[in-house]
């Protein structure tokens, strides 16, 4: 199969999947009760602001109503938190774990730290995500929508591990010929945007959630300029505008513009095969493995129920911005989106990393 049909039926059974209605099944009275939700980073990223978002919508919906306590375990690019997870035997629906691609992609490159098993967790909820790459305003008034006049500056960007979601903007900023220094090791894109907020970094990304709440208004304050969205995924598998910043450009419309950026080859197609894994199903609610099926149902219902909301679209667009949400089959569809990549992908990306980052994964 080809990459380009491998991608198109990805996307394809991802929008399918977008609409699958949990089963109706008899709920689990979870009165009482105190569930432990751990993000795997900071409080001040995207993941916090997703699992804030939805824990008390999930309190509301789970029968009996119990607390839904968001907890933080940053450390190693978010390893800690999914190996802590994976050694929780809890089945009673008190544990749950949220990953992001910064969990996927080191699971995905084979990193040595990884010590937990994607396809041992219960999927229950998952969501897409976009982001968007920023510039100060000494860079920003530069910017013509081309990184061609970008290319004789240097920049510094916090950046959480080169294994981790963070090469997405690391690889773009590559291919757009951008010389841009990596201050590796913190524990959230939260602490990258501080970084940039005190200016010890000069570029900076953050997924949709975290730029929403936090970025945007610096971008408000004339402070940031936004140069690019990652976009979207197009039934067809191509990439288009983010939905949610319909007037920024893509990476690729950009890469277009830009002189010896090309989207077509081995390093575009490394590029993409990673933004498809990363982003259409970007941030993913589990619970533990051995977990009681009437457990689990109970869980894919309560977030069927709240996708159902007569004000979900519009709460959730405010927050998070305008993506997809599955629940059930569609979590597990979500999933295998997630941790699936194309092995000539992953090669060109260990290669990368062990040539600008002197990261060996082999």
């Amino acid at each position: 199969m080809t990459k380009f049909k491998f991608t198109q039926r990805v996307a394809a059974a991802m929008i399918a999947t977008a609409a699958l209605v949990a089963p109706a099944q008899a709920d689990v009275d979870m009165s009482g009760k105190t569930i432990e939700w751990t993000i795997p980073f900071s409080e001040t990223g995207g993941s916090a602001k997703w699992a804030n978002f939805f824990a008390p919508l999930l309190s509301e919906a789970l029968p009996g109503n119990p607390t839904v306590v968001v907890k933080f375990m940053p450390g190693a690019g978010s390893t800690k938190g999914a190996n802590w997870f994976q050694e929780q035997t809890n089945g009673d629906g008190t544990v749950m774990f949220g990953s992001s691609g910064s969990t996927q992609f080191p699971y995905l490159l084979g990193d040595p730290r990884v010590r937990y098993e994607y396809n041992d967790w219960e999927p229950v909820m998952a969501t897409g995500t976009g982001g968007v790459a920023y510039l100060n305003a000494e860079a920003g008034a530069k910017f013509d929508g081309s990184a061609n006049n970008l290319q004789d500056m240097t920049f510094i960007y916090g950046n959480q591990g080169a294994t981790r979601l963070d090469l997405i903007p690391a690889l773009a900023w590559k291919m757009l010929g951008m010389n841009v220094e990596h201050v590796l090791g913190i524990k959230g894109r939260g602490d990258g945007r501080k970084m940039f907020e005190s200016g010890e970094a000069t570029i900076d990304y953050q997924t949709s959630s975290g730029y929403l709440k936090g970025s945007a208004e610096l971008v408000e304050a004339g402070k940031a300029v936004p140069m690019m969205t990652w976009g979207s995924l197009a039934a067809d598998g191509s990439i288009v505008r983010d939905p949610t910043f319909p007037d920024m450009p893509t990476f690729k419309e950009v890469c277009d513009a830009t002189d010896g950026c090309e989207t077509s080859g081995p390093e575009w197609d490394a590029w993409k095969a990673f933004f498809v894994a990363g982003f259409p199903s970007q941030k993913i609610a589990f619970l533990p493995a051995g977990t009681d099926q009437e457990i689990v149902d109970t869980f894919v219902n309560a977030f069927a129920k709240i996708r159902a909301r007569d004000d979900f679209a519009e709460i959730s667009a405010a927050r998070l911005g305008k993506y997809p949400m599955y629940v059930g089959e569609g979590a597990e569809a979500a999933l295998a989106t997630a941790i699936t990549v194309d092995a000539s992908a992953k090669d060109f990306v260990v290669n990368w990393l062990k040539d600008d980052f002197g990261v060996s994964l082999n």
